[in-house]
């Protein structure tokens, strides 16, 4: 079995027991560029579930290097893709809830330059559902590490379709329309912002754009078995695209460029405990440890229904609420390779995986384990 460290509550043991597994037997990247090294399983990882505000597990395993000499620590970090998403939309549902932004209003309002080749009528609401008609990114990677350039971009293109009448996942473009907005009204990026009124009240150890002083924390993307650096995923309705964007590569995540960029749909690095320690506050009406972020309406928002249909890029079924994907009860979102985080208010339970090991989107399973087996403990600890 694989060395799990860390804490947990022993009603939710198969939670450290199904990232063992991962460890242990998972669909190995070959290491790419590092050779044959460590082909039993994934390289390594962090999981971490939150009940009314409080870790009932925290565990991290595996080794944070493809070529399997750099243990997972506990304060190892990795970038956690679109899992991004959900950080931007807890600024954006902040500044909503204190009635700095309206959702309602057109996005035009406070961009102004936004409203060109007839986007007059695309709402900060269309933004954050993916029903803005801006789904692809058409520029060049090295445009995503100059946010004026990429914005600017983004301000001159017209929709796809009538904003509010199709969905179509905005894999990179979302960050940048409602980081620009979050930087209009604020004055100041996501990543600043999320660190001074998010995750620096939480001591939350998440991040908008890295500094380099955690360089050395940092897990880098091991691609899937048979992958090499220069793999890139589609979405299954959009050959064109990619999860992480439209000719991004393992290599370009796992530049320091991107590091460095503020790219608010893709470029987040934490752990596990950070990812559930600050969407905890949505989890649980508003506030965690003592910090408030929202209202217990501001936190129901999110929750809201803006879109039930097919996704013109992912080319499935699915329902967008305020900057997350809603299943059922639950609510949340996952990132290319494989880590994710899903959010239950009913149970004020908020489940976090996050890993450097990637599998094809298609094959890979381990997300939606992690919280199955966090459910089984959750049934416990109610009883």
């Amino acid at each position: 079995m694989a060395d799990i460290q860390g804490t947990y509550d022993r009603l939710f043991i198969a939670v450290p027991n199904a990232l063992a597994a991962m460890l242990d037997a998972g669909d190995a990247g070959d290491a790419g560029d590092a050779g044959d090294a460590g082909d039993a399983g994934d390289a390594g990882g962090s999981v971490a579930v939150f009940v009314d505000g409080e870790p009932v597990v925290d565990v991290w395993g595996g080794f944070a290097d493809a070529g399997r000499t750099v243990p997972w620590e506990r304060d190892t970090i990795v970038n956690v893709w679109s899992v991004t998403k959900t950080m931007t939309a807890l600024c954006a549902l902040v500044l909503i809830d204190r009635g700095e932004l309206d959702p309602d209003a057109p996005v035009a309002r406070y961009w102004p330059e936004f409203a060109a080749e007839g986007k007059e009528k695309v709402l900060v609401r269309h933004l954050l559902s993916h029903t803005a008609g801006l789904p692809d990114w058409d520029g060049p990677v090295d445009e995503l590490y100059d946010w004026p350039a990429a914005t600017s971009r983004l301000a001159a293109r017209t929709t796809r379709w009538e904003p509010g009448t199709a969905a179509g996942y905005h894999s990179l473009t979302q960050g940048f329309l409602v980081g620009e907005v979050v930087r209009r009204v604020t004055g100041r990026s996501v990543g600043d912002f999320l660190a001074a009124e998010v995750t620096g009240p939480l001591g939350a150890d998440f991040h908008i754009g890295l500094a380099p002083e955690h360089d050395h924390r940092v897990a880098p993307a091991i691609p899937p078995t048979g992958k090499d650096e220069d793999y890139s995923a589609s979405a299954p309705g959009n050959p064109t695209g990619s999860e992480a964007g439209n000719g991004v590569r393992v290599r370009d995540g796992n530049s320091t460029a991107w590091r460095r960029a503020q790219i608010p749909a893709a470029s987040g690095y934490g752990n596990a405990r950070s990812v559930a320690l600050a969407q905890s506050a949505l989890a649980c009406g508003g506030e965690v440890g003592g910090v408030r972020l929202l209202s217990r309406a501001g936190c129901d928002r999110a929750w809201e229904e803006h879109f039930d249909g097919d996704d013109r890029v992912l080319g499935m079924p699915m329902r967008w609420g305020l900057g997350y994907g809603l299943f059922g009860t639950a609510y949340g979102w996952g990132g290319w390779g494989g880590s994710l985080m899903m959010l239950e208010p009913d149970s004020r339970m908020v489940v976090a995986y996050v890993t450097n090991q990637m599998r094809e989107p298609a094959e890979d399973t381990r997300g939606m384990e992690i919280v199955t087996a966090a459910y089984e403990g959750l049934q416990g600890l109610r009883r």
